[in-house]
């Protein structure tokens, strides 16, 4: 009987294995059928640690809600919501930025705010699942000569911004 139930238990193991293994692909390239949605910067430390802790330590941009707190008062919250679309991550996308109470892991401007939403990335670990060549175009999306007099992007681009 002992036999019995150990050639069971592996029949149904292996069915399941084989069950998971069958859907694992088809589960992810369902996913790859729509946009993909922000991870969070956090989620990138893992594999990029140093890239993250330079970003954290020296990029204004991680602690760029700082500035909308800083100026909200006074300000109605139409003209708050302006500012997320350049000092959170991914604000009007999906599964970007809603609110710092909704989504906080979004609430600064992070590593996908250049790079692209992470969650493809984080789950094939593949290159061509993020944006890896920045441009003066990226980076003209919110530093445009009427909001920034003084930001110098040709540097961040050829040094890398973190």
């Amino acid at each position: 009987m002992a036999n019995f139930s150990k050639s069971v238990i592996k029949f149904i193991i292996a069915i399941l294995l084989i069950s998971f293994m069958i859907n694992l692909p088809f589960s992810f390239a369902q996913t790859k059928n729509r946009a993909p949605v922000y991870v969070g910067s956090e989620a990138c430390k893992q594999c990029h640690e140093s890239e993250y802790k330079n970003f954290m330590m020296y990029a204004k941009k991680s602690t760029s809600f700082k500035s909308i707190e800083r100026v909200k008062r006074g300000l109605t919250e139409e003209e708050i919501k302006g500012c997320y679309f350049c000092h959170t991550t991914g604000y009007g996308k999906p599964g970007g930025f809603i609110s710092p109470e909704k989504t906080p892991h979004l609430k600064n401007a992070g590593c996908e705010v250049c790079h692209g939403p992470g969650e493809f990335h984080i789950k094939t670990g593949s290159p061509k699942d993020t944006k890896r060549r920045m441009t003066i175009k990226d980076c003209e999306v919110c530093h445009i000569s009427e909001r920034v007099r003084a930001f110098r992007y040709k540097p961040m681009i050829h040094g890398g911004a973190h």
